[in-house]
Formats: C-alpha cells, structure tokens, sequence
C-alpha cells in the first residue's frame, strides 16, 4: 500500500504546480509583450536592458552579477544590444580599465513599451478573475515573493520595471 501525501505537502505540491503554470502563463505574457515592440530581442537581453533600466549605467561584472550570468555571456549579450542600439559601452568615467554599460534612448523606450503592454495584458488577467479571489491573489503573491526575498514592484509612475 502506497502513503498517501499528507494534507499539508498535498497543500504544498498544489501549490507548486499552481505557481509553475502561473510563471508559465507570465513568461508567455512577458515573451508577446516583448514581441509586439522588439521582435529580435530575447527575454535574457530584456532582463539586461530592465537591469540597466532600474539600477543606471552598471559595469559589465555588476551586471553579470545582476543577471546571475557570467561575465563572458554578459559580453555577448552587451554585443548584441549594442549592435541593436539598445545600449553604449563607454569607458568608465572612474576606472578607464572598465566599461560603463548603458541604455540608449531606443533601449529605454523598447523597457517601457514592453512593460506597459505587459502591464496591459496582465490587467485584462486580473479583471477576469472574480473580486473576491483578486484580494487572495495579492496576499499570497505578497507572501511568495516576500519568501523569495523578492523586492515589491513600485508603482507604475516610478517606472519601476520587473522584467
């Protein structure tokens, strides 16, 4: 006779495979949201450009950093972008020995354009879901990200972007 899960870790793999099909459905919303303004950019690339975004010009091992990358594939993708003229490279203003990592205008615009879509598509979500439950959502998704060690998102008129 096999053990059935308890309640508890029953509640647990619930939850985790309710939290991997929502993550599934943001990817899903965060790639069309992408596509619709740039449609040569990848998600690891917008992540950079939303880094760059958020925290200002960052060196090339800060922003490796940042991603969770390294430094080598940092490069690629800082190549990449500024061949897209998404970002500049500059010499650092405090250390000529490294690089200051930029956006551009274009790069800038594409963050927020994509980000307002999302915001957009993710709205229309949430209004199809009903009230009562819209309030449950925002508890546990308090309580997850805060369990991640997730800062919380600022409002929209502090452009903050999450990528």
């Amino acid at each position: 006779m096999v053990d059935s899960p308890s309640g508890s870790e029953h509640d647990a793999e619930a939850m985790v495979n309710a939290l991997l099909t929502a993550s599934r459905l943001l990817v899903a919303v965060s790639a069309r949201s992408l596509a619709a303004v740039e449609e040569a950019l990848t998600l690891p690339q917008f992540r950079m450009l939303v880094a760059l975004h958020t925290r200002g010009p960052l060196s090339l091992s800060l922003l490796a950093a940042e991603l969770d990358v390294q430094p080598s594939t940092a490069m690629r993708m800082i190549d990449r972008l500024v061949v897209a003229e998404m970002v500049t490279r500059e010499a650092s203003p405090t250390d000529r020995r490294t690089s200051s990592i930029s956006l551009t205008g274009k790069g800038r615009a594409t963050v927020v354009q994509a980000t307002e879509r999302r915001r957009t598509e993710i709205a229309r979500i949430v209004d199809a879901m009903p009230p009562a439950q819209r309030h449950d959502l925002i508890k546990a998704l308090q309580a997850f990200t805060e369990a991640g060690s997730e800062p919380s998102a600022r409002p929209p008129a502090s452009l903050h972007l999450g990528w």
